[in-house]
Order: C-alpha cells, then sequence, then structure tokens
C-alpha cells in the first residue's frame, strides 16, 4: 500500500497592500482589518485536523495568517525565506498603475508570465521555483505519510501547484497562472508511487460571510 502525505497550501489574508492594490513581492506589509478576520476564519476550519508542521514565509502577511492556526494546534510555525513570494524588484510596493507606467517593460514581462526573464532588481519565476520547491520537497521527505500545511503567496503559490504537478518539467514552458485568493485553500495526496491527487484548489468557501 502506497504511503500518502497530505500537503495543504494556503495563501496568505488580505495584506495592506492587497487591499491598496500595490505589488507585495518581499515587501513588509502587514494584514489589513479583514485579512486578520480571514487568517482567524480560516485556523477555526481547520483546527480540528491533525497537523505534523507548519511553515510559513518569513514576511509578515503570511506569519501573521499562519500564526492563528499554529497557536490553535500547538504547533511550532517554521518560517523560512524560500517561501515568499518573487520578488519584483524595481516596482515592489507600487501600484499595478504606477508600475506600467514606470516600469513598463518589467510590467508587460510580469504579464506575460515570461518564466525566465529576471525581473530588474528582482526575480525569475524561474528562481522563484528553485527555492520554493527546494523547502517544499524537503518538507514533504521530512514528513513522509504525515500532514503538512504551507502558507505562502499567490505567486509562490502557482509555481509550486504547477510543480507539485509536474506541470513544469517540460523544456519548453507555456504561460500557465493559477490564481488563488487571500486565505484560499489547496491540498493535495502525494502517494509514495508518485501519483499525485489534486482535492481542491483556492478553496474559499471557509471565509463565507466574511
Amino acid at each position: 500500500m502506497p504511503l500518502t502525505t497530505h500537503v495543504i497550501i494556503i495563501r496568505h489574508g488580505q495584506s495592506q497592500g492587497n487591499a491598496e492594490g500595490r505589488f507585495g513581492g518581499h515587501t513588509d506589509t502587514p494584514l489589513s482589518a479583514r485579512g486578520r478576520k480571514q487568517a482567524e476564519a480560516t485556523a477555526r476550519a481547520l483546527a480540528s485536523e491533525k497537523f505534523d508542521a507548519i511553515y510559513s514565509s518569513d514576511l509578515p502577511r503570511a506569519i501573521e495568517t499562519a500564526t492563528p492556526l499554529a497557536e490553535r494546534v500547538g504547533i511550532e510555525l517554521e518560517a523560512s525565506e524560500a517561501l515568499r513570494e518573487r520578488s519584483v524588484g524595481v516596482m515592489e510596493g507600487l501600484t499595478f498603475e504606477e508600475a506600467a507606467e514606470q516600469h513598463p517593460e518589467q510590467y508587460q514581462a510580469l504579464l506575460r508570465r515570461d518564466f525566465e526573464h529576471v525581473l530588474a532588481g528582482g526575480e525569475s519565476y524561474r528562481q522563484t521555483l528553485d527555492r520554493a520547491s527546494r523547502k517544499l520537497d524537503d518538507a514533504i521527505d521530512q514528513h513522509k505519510g504525515g500532514r503538512i500545511v504551507m502558507f505562502a503567496h499567490t505567486g509562490t503559490i502557482c509555481i509550486l501547484i504547477l510543480h507539485l504537478m509536474g506541470a513544469l518539467d517540460a523544456p519548453d514552458l507555456k504561460p500557465v497562472w493559477i490564481a488563488t485568493s487571500n486565505c484560499g485553500i489547496a491540498r493535495f495526496d502525494l502517494r509514495s508511487d508518485g501519483f499525485v491527487r489534486v482535492l481542491n484548489i483556492n478553496d474559499t468557501r471557509h471565509l463565507n460571510g466574511i
């Protein structure tokens, strides 16, 4: 019988930057009031599950989202810069309109989902994949047959989902984007024989009423 590892990946709650329509990247933007409510609702929804480990990006908006669950289930939170959002370099902290006006080439490269393009002062999706997937793979290896949860960011989560599904193994990559809402939950069962079962992507039912 193959061993199954359950992986849950969750986007952080609404940040102040999200509320203002700004690029987050590596910016230390905190959660908004709405984001804090989303984080609490997420913790309540998952509190009855048994986790072997809880991981988070080390950026404040992710840690603030992960902390209520970690406190409810009594597991120490492991924060890592490997799970940060893709750095968008010169566009960090700008509104989308400001970025399009001040850095049109970088903004258009971002919209094209150009996987190899290194943003000025920032990263490529390839670089984001390299650091984030190593952390995810290590966590899965450490907790085989267990249940782990990771709190990260929309761009990083898109890359990690595609990685788990094997969609980034082709020599030529087509632009693909999987959107995740604030506190959207993705669930996967990973079997030791290589079978990957996608249970949910961007599940936000627990946020009804917020």
